[in-house]
Parts: C-alpha cells; structure tokens; sequence
C-alpha cells in the first residue's frame, strides 16, 4: 500500500502532545491529524507551537474537529449553537495551517429519536453551516461514517451518501473509517459505495464488534480489500491509534501490503 501520506492521529494523548509530534517522520509519516480534544486542542495560546512544528518538520496537518459532548443533531437551541460556535471558532483558529477538517455526524438524544427526522434536519444544516465556514477559509469539511453504534447517523454507505447530497456543498465529502466500518461488516459497501465521496480515511483494526483501534493488521479488517479498492485514491490516510508504538507497527504492516 502507498504509504507517502500516510498521517498519525490519536485522541488518547493526555500528556504534551507536541513533543512526541517530533518523532512521527522517523517512524515513517508525512503527516499529522491534530484532535480537538483535550491537552492537544487548538487554541490561540499553543497555536505558535504548533507552526513551530510545521515549521521545523515537513508534517502536512489535517484537524479532527471535536466530537466529545458535541451533537450536530442536537434539538436544543441553546447547546447546539453553542457546539456550532466552538466548531466555526475552531475552524477559524486553523485556517492558516489546515486545507481540511473531519468532523462526525450527529446522532438522536432521547429527544431526537421521538422525531428522527426533526434531528436529521439540524445534522444536515449543521453541516452545512460548518461547510460554508470553511468555504469562508479555503477549507474541506470532511463527514466521517460512524461504527455501529445505535442512534448515531453514518452507520451505512447509502445514509452517507444522503446525507453528502442532502448537505449539497461543493466543499463537503466524506472520511472514509475503515475500522469503522468493519464492526458492521460494512467495508466492502463502503468502498463500492462511497468511492467517489471519500477525500479523507481513517485506518485502525478490531474483531469485528467494536471501535477498538488497534494496530493494522491486529484484527479482522482485510486489509488486502481494502488497498485494492483505494488503488486510486490520491489523499491522505490517517493512523487513529493510541501511541507511537503502535504507530511503529501500524507502518511496519503497510509496507508489507
């Protein structure tokens, strides 16, 4: 598999985060996806940090938007123009260091699920509100399918693909999560599915069942599948793990494929 822009994300770093950044092009990536999530958020204080990697290395960014406590389908006016307010302000923060944002789907409260196409209405104009944010920046909003967990949207290739038409923006396409898609056995329909939407992906493994995030080649995804089907994908690949380790092993299988 062509690993040339091969990027590492995790969302499980608590400690300094842009210390161990350093180490990411010896273990053999070009790239890294920044979380919104915790000690590795950015803001306007450690935004000179991180320039000062990009400056220093030759680590292409992408931005994971947050997704804690953060419901683009949410019915309750008050928090969920609060959650658009930190996402455009994140969006804003970004803009001179990231060409592209992920962002996750909504998914139905108790609230929502009562009227499941009411919720669906405020996911898609939340992500269009995001999109034309981005569009303000030059940016790419990419929406990113989800595992199979009930009352969450983008658990299924033609839901994805509604949801990118419904949403209707020239800037707008879709992270393509393999390990994702695997705990609904749902890899191979992704791939025929949603080849012409995907401008992002997400690689990790599991058994099947649950987001487990291990290694590649750690689980039951069939990674052989899934090289041949994004033969001609050109964008970034994204390593969602817990550490440099098994970044180490993650790398070390690609080469192989």
């Amino acid at each position: 598999m062509n690993i040339e822009n091969l990027s590492f994300s995790s969302n499980s770093v608590l400690s300094d985060p842009f210390e161990w950044v350093y180490e990411l092009e010896e273990i053999g990536y070009t790239g890294w996806e920044i979380v919104q999530e915790g000690s590795q958020c950015i803001n306007r204080e450690n935004l000179h940090r991180i320039e000062e990697v990009l400056e220093t290395t030759n680590l292409y960014l992408t931005m994971h938007l947050p997704f804690s406590d953060m419901n683009l389908a949410g019915l309750n006016p008050g928090i969920q123009g609060e959650v658009l307010r930190q996402m455009k302000h994140y969006l804003s923060v970004a803009s001179d260091i990231v060409e592209l944002a992920v962002v996750h789907p909504g998914y139905l409260s108790p609230y929502g699920g009562k009227i499941p196409e009411k919720a669906w209405d405020m996911n898609i104009s939340s992500i269009q509100e995001l999109c034309d944010t981005a569009d303000e920046y030059g940016m790419s909003i990419a929406v990113e399918n989800m595992p199979n967990f009930p009352m969450i949207f983008g658990r299924e290739p033609d839901e994805m693909l509604r949801m990118l038409s419904d949403v209707d923006r020239d800037n707008v396409g879709m992270t393509l999560d393999v390990g994702h898609a695997n705990t609904s056995a749902m890899v191979e329909g992704f791939l025929k599915k949603c080849n012409k939407e995907i401008i992002h992906v997400h690689i990790h493994d599991n058994m099947g069942k649950r987001d487990e995030h291990l290694p590649t080649g750690s689980g039951t995804v069939n990674w052989e599948h899934v090289k041949k089907g994004l033969e001609n994908y050109e964008g970034r690949m994204v390593t969602e793990l817990s550490d440099l380790e098994e970044a180490r092993k993650s790398v070390e299988f690609l080469k192989q494929l």
